[in-house]
């Protein structure tokens, strides 16, 4: 079985995969990082959204080998020092969980998002979570709270 080695929430992650072996599999079953979902397993609804190298990407359908020497941040990855993220304060102010299986993803496309893009409108926030299903809420609450951190990410300067 090979080695990989990246870097993971900040901190150098060596772990021993299967040929084939699908990123969220890896994070959740060895590496116990439970904010990664899996939903559909087909790349469908979000749930197991992670950036690597900055990017949302769907860990159920992407090979955990590809991650060798890169950055993968995943929810657990945005406290600093036990303080919520932009994002994740912004989504508990605009009650923008419900049940909360599908926000991990979200927050995670949103910081991709807004990381890249760090005013975007709502037309640009509802395009950016479309492949996010949540099936608790109608959305509102989760562009209100997506719109909510960038401003605030914005007065902040970041």
């Amino acid at each position: 079985m090979p080695n990989i080695t990246f870097t993971l929430n900040g901190q150098t992650t060596s772990v021993q995969i299967e040929p084939g072996e699908l990123l969220a599999n890896v994070l959740r079953d060895k590496l116990h990082i439970t904010g990664v979902k899996i939903g559909c397993g087909e790349g469908e609804c979000g749930a197991c959204t992670v950036l690597v190298d900055g990017k949302a990407t769907l860990s159920c359908i992407y090979p955990a080998a590809k991650v060798q020497g890169c950055q993968v941040l995943t929810i657990e990855g945005l406290r600093d020092n036990n303080q919520l993220h932009v994002i994740q304060q912004a989504f508990v102010d605009c009650f923008a969980s419900q049940c909360g299986y599908c926000t991990p993803g979200i927050i995670m496309a949103a910081k991709a998002l807004l990381d890249e893009h760090p005013t975007p409108t709502r037309k640009e926030i509802m395009e950016n979570i479309s492949g996010n299903i949540c099936r608790c809420t109608g959305y509102y609450q989760i562009v209100d709270a997506i719109e909510l951190a960038a401003q605030r990410l914005k007065e902040a300067g970041q």
